[in-house]
């Protein structure tokens, strides 16, 4: 069931202005869109340690796709504050599966509760995107000036599609309403609540199934997708739930901030190292007839570090502490 405030002072709905900073979240309610997903999940456990009273709504309560019921839940419980972290997600070949479902449902979930969120008055929304959101080519590492600046990825071309909506939109409504919408934009993410289905997941939970099924099997090789020699930047699902809280507090602008640890893996060096935290001694074989994605895609992080955040989560510490998981509660799969 949601947490229902019992009063509240009126706002004026149709023109919040942006809180001063810091903004404090004590004593305030904040709504987690998405909890049940690997981030959302991450964000209800970081928050947990604030002085806020966390709101939670099932799916089986609120279809975010139905604008109606959106509008009117949020008019009821009226949180103080949003984290969006709902969305359709997955990796290469879900994007190449499900493009109609990634565009739509996406577009969707944004426009409803970016836009219920303002008819309510909430105070401050934060919204994720992805850093797949860059064109294929930009300038490495990436940085927040690249959007829009050429041709997206087409093996994400799709989902990316939907965030730069999502982007936009918290940036129109803070110049045409004054609402204190931002929006930050997360590297590779992995960690414990990850979905593990053998097609549609990410790299990080793709690997660790797939080797952890070699292991048990006593295979002698597993196949990697793609030729292993794509750069990227993984960041612990945790280190990302804490940017998410600092950023709530120390952030209000239209731009928005990208989030990562800096450090760059290649697939094969990455690959090697989930084998080893996995267990598996089998040799890696890669799969070249399956997409690469971007060549490379590290994220220029210096706006969130100059404000004072820094991922604290290694990637073996990470990687080890996700393998736990998913051993102790068994290969999560969402289709």
């Amino acid at each position: 069931m949601p947490h229902l405030r019992t009063s509240r002072h009126q706002r004026d709905t149709d023109h919040p202005m942006p809180q001063a900073l810091p903004f404090d979240l004590a004593g305030r309610t904040v709504w987690v869109a998405g909890h049940r997903g690997m981030v959302g999940g991450a964000i209800v456990r970081r928050l947990s340690t604030e002085n806020c009273r966390v709101l939670t709504i099932s799916r089986e309560k609120l279809d975010l796709l139905r604008q109606a019921g959106v509008e009117a839940t949020l008019a009821k419980v009226r949180p103080d504050v949003v984290v969006l972290a709902a969305a359709r997600v997955g990796g290469i070949q879900a994007n190449q599966d499900l493009p109609a479902q990634f565009l739509y449902e996406n577009l969707v979930i944004e426009t409803n509760v970016i836009e219920a969120a303002r008819r309510a008055g909430v105070q401050k929304l934060l919204f994720l995107g992805s850093s797949c959101i860059y064109p294929r080519n930009a300038p490495q590492p990436m940085r927040e000036e690249a959007l829009l600046t050429g041709s997206l990825e087409p093996t994400n071309e799709w989902y990316a599609l939907a965030k730069i909506a999502g982007i936009k939109l918290c940036e129109a409504y803070r110049r045409q309403y004054g609402c204190d919408f931002i929006s930050i934009m997360p590297t590779n993410l992995y960690g414990p609540g990850d979905n593990f289905h053998p097609e549609h997941s990410h790299v990080p939970a793709g690997l660790i199934q797939r080797f952890h099924e070699a292991k048990v099997e006593g295979r002698r090789s597993v196949a990697v997708w793609g030729s292993g020699t794509p750069l990227r930047d993984f960041l612990h699902v945790d280190d990302l739930a804490a940017a998410a809280v600092f950023v709530l507090k120390n952030y209000s602008d239209a731009t928005h901030l990208n989030v990562g640890t800096g450090r760059e893996i290649s697939i094969a060096e990455f690959a090697t190292t989930v084998a080893r935290v996995v267990g598996y001694l089998g040799a890696i074989d890669f799969d070249r007839s399956r997409a690469d994605g971007m060549p490379r895609k590290g994220l220029d992080c210096s706006r969130l570090a100059a404000l004072g955040w820094h991922a604290r989560i290694g990637l073996e510490e990470g990687l080890a502490a996700t393998y736990e998981w998913f051993q102790a509660n068994g290969a999560v799969v969402r289709c």
